[in-house]
């Protein structure tokens, strides 16, 4: 089945989407550099840049960098006088993504190197933040939360990704803390009366998963 899965994302990715030289060649630099392979596929980097684009946003917080692929699909859909912050925690990878931005042309992005807890808090004169995109260590998903709200005005929207697991976020006995902090997550979307939200599972080349969405009310 995940065979197909990948068949039906290459159908759609040849068809919808222009040849992009530049993105392919930044997935190349990552796996080069030893980056996991756990971009968002191009599919769902498009639809990241079209919430963009939809949403107006000018200043979108990213909470999880690793090679800069979903960086570089929002930084390209903003407007001249946009910014994309983004987050990583590991140099390594904060030192690739640099690169592939600067490969890419873009000046309109800021990496902040460190653990997303101990970069957040020094955020709070950017903010408020029109699309924040949630990628990062699951077990902290609920913190990123908070921040995210913290940072949010009437309008932003937050995503997060990679809230399904194979199936595993039904299990709420599951010891995988990646999973208890997706659960935690979800949760307390669902439970806080700012926000609209919604859910959707996704197949494809990146196997069973999905993401939230939600809006700040």
């Amino acid at each position: 089945m995940h065979a197909k899965w990948s068949a039906v994302d290459e159908y759609l990715v040849n068809t919808l989407l222009p040849a992009d030289p530049v993105l392919d060649n930044l997935l190349l630099h990552n796996q080069q550099s030893s980056l996991p392979p756990i971009d968002v596929a191009p599919n769902q980097g498009q639809l990241l840049a079209l919430l963009v684009q939809i949403s107006g946003a000018r200043k979108v917080l990213e909470i999880g960098t690793l090679g800069g692929y979903s960086t570089v699909w929002m930084a390209r859909a903003l407007p001249e006088d946009g910014c994309v912050v983004t987050l990583e925690a590991d140099a390594h990878h904060a030192r690739v993504a640099q690169e592939n931005i600067c490969s890419a042309g873009l000046n309109n992005v800021e990496i902040r190197v460190g653990p997303a807890a101990d970069t957040l808090p020094g955020l709070a004169a950017l903010a408020p933040f029109d699309l924040i995109f949630i990628d990062a260590d699951k077990p902290n998903n609920p913190l990123y939360l908070e921040w995210a709200l913290k940072y949010s005005r009437s309008g932003t929207l937050i995503i997060g990704d990679n809230v399904v697991r194979d199936g595993e976020v039904t299990n709420p006995e599951s010891p995988d803390e990646r999973v208890q902090g997706v659960r935690k997550f979800i949760k307390m979307l669902g439970q806080d009366p700012r926000l609209t939200v919604t859910a959707l599972q996704t197949v494809g080349s990146k196997g069973w998963d999905g993401f939230t969405l939600a809006r700040v009310k």
